[in-house]
């Protein structure tokens, strides 16, 4: 036997164990269709596949991450608002009292009454009314946004943080790390925020010579403002020009559509609890929680869910599959990546067959172009099963988060209906029972339906087999969890 003969024998042999290792420690608590597609990656692109599972294979984040996260839910769990009001069983539908303890046992955040909320779908709107909370704070702001910018659209928001910070109230900002860096003004950004005298920290750092370091695509995608621990905003909009800044955007005229929530009453501690969690996480600061009057007169009942790579379940992936399943009458989902696991595609397709009325809307473009020909490969099962997919129209890009269920629950935060969403990235979800509310956000949908065409499936059948090609290569990269 030469010597190139044995180095192919021992490379092929090499290969073989490769894959042996790789089918078990890759299938290991993993769903079965992220481990096939992870051990076929290892097996046809060995070397580069094995180093690509090392560095985006884990979909949790390290164990003192989760350890602490562990911490903080039973101490939540203690430390319920004194004058949360429990929900009028009266006023709720029969089933939702076991998905809201299944909410409690996940994320550690109770079901409370006594809330009002406000929807707030304009861009500048939403910042208005943040800013306006802000100005009456007496004694903390607490703000949390996936990407937090300082540019000519934001600015009004930064002063109020300023102003605020300078008659005392203490001022805290929590932004994700890597998403600093994928848009412009990062260093402005924090000296403004340094010289204003507010406490900043980035969310999930990427720093491994100071030992912080996870998968890289593990971000924190919440969105949250908290006012004194009274007043609350989430919902989709980051903190950011609605074009995003981005050269390609701007030359497309293309804008953001957004829809966020303003909740008073005991509702906003629940959203304060998760600011302080991700705030322990990344400063180590404990905050305690404010010992002031958080009631409202409000008869809105509201949960918060977290979700995310610091909890042992996809606290997310298993309200929005129950409350599918749930159903009796109609599911409207508004997502602007829409790339469902197998457990939503099949309860979509089964509400769809128990005769629910099911619409999906999308924008008909994307701004991501991976995720968005992985999204176009479930509509051609959605359609067939009898779903409506409507396509909101250019110029604008639909990125609002919500859904709503029957005539009185809506869920509605930083969550989209992706696979990202479920596994990666760090969420926050409302889960809003209120057939007042309910109605207020169907007469959104409406509007989204009056901007929106339908899509059908003859259309769909027909589009050219190039873009089918496109959708159905990128569906498999979704796996790879």
């Amino acid at each position: 036997m030469t010597g190139i003969e044995f180095g192919a024998l021992a490379l092929i042999a090499a290969h073989v164990v490769l894959g042996f290792i790789a089918t078990v420690l890759v299938s290991a608590n993993r769903r079965p269709s992220a481990a096939i597609a992870w051990v076929l990656t290892i097996i046809f692109i060995p070397f580069l596949g094995a180093i690509a599972f090392l560095l985006v294979g884990r979909s949790r984040l390290p164990a003192h991450r989760r350890t602490q996260q562990r911490m903080m839910n039973t101490m939540l769990l203690t430390q319920t608002s004194p004058a949360a009001l429990p929900p009028d069983p009266s006023s709720e539908p029969e089933w939702i009292a076991s998905i809201t303890k299944m909410n409690e046992a996940l994320g550690a955040l109770p079901n409370v009454g006594g809330n009002t909320a406000e929807l707030i779908e304009g861009y500048t709107e939403s910042f208005d009314a943040m800013i306006r909370a802000i100005d009456v704070a007496q004694h903390r702001v607490h703000v949390e946004f996936y990407i937090a910018v300082l540019d000519d659209m934001t600015r009004p928001f930064f002063d109020a943080l300023a102003r605020a910070s300078a008659r005392g109230v203490e001022v805290r900002v929590l932004s994700d790390h890597l998403s600093g860096f994928l848009y412009p003004h990062r260093t402005s950004t924090q000296a403004f925020l340094r010289d204003a005298g507010v406490s900043w920290h980035a969310m999930l750092p990427l720093r491994p010579l100071r030992g912080q370091w996870q998968r890289p695509d593990l971000r924190n995608h919440r969105k949250i403002v908290v006012v004194d621990g009274a007043v609350a905003f989430t919902g989709s909009q980051n903190l950011i020009d609605e074009t995003y800044l981005k050269a390609k955007n701007i030359a497309r005229g293309l804008h953001w559509v957004e829809l966020m929530v303003r909740i008073s009453g005991p509702g906003a501690r629940e959203l304060d609890a998760v600011f302080i969690t991700d705030w322990a996480a990344e400063s180590g600061e404990v905050l305690p929680f404010l010992d002031i009057d958080s009631t409202a007169p409000g008869n809105i009942a509201v949960q918060t869910v977290p979700s995310g790579p610091s909890f042992d379940n996809d606290n997310n992936l298993k309200l929005f599959a129950a409350l599918i399943h749930k159903a009796e009458r109609r599911i409207s989902i508004t997502s602007p990546y829409f790339v469902p696991d197998e457990s939503i595609q099949l309860a979509l397709l089964t509400a769809a067959a128990r005769d629910v009325s099911v619409e999906l809307f999308v924008s008909e473009i994307g701004d991501q172009k991976l995720v968005h020909h992985a999204q176009r490969s479930y509509y051609q099962a959605l359609l067939k099963a009898g779903v409506r997919i409507y396509l909101y129209q250019p110029p604008a890009v639909l990125h609002s988060k919500h859904f709503s269920v029957d005539d009185d629950v809506v869920v509605l935060g930083s969550s989209n209906m992706d696979i990202r969403s479920f596994s990666l990235n760090a969420e926050v979800s409302l889960l809003l029972h209120s057939r007042e509310f309910a109605k207020r956000v169907h007469g959104v949908e409406d509007r989204y339906r009056a901007s929106s065409r339908e899509l059908t499936l003859v259309e769909w059948e027909q589009r050219p087999w190039g873009e089918k090609t496109w959708d159905n290569l990128a569906r498999l990269t979704s796996s790879l969890q």
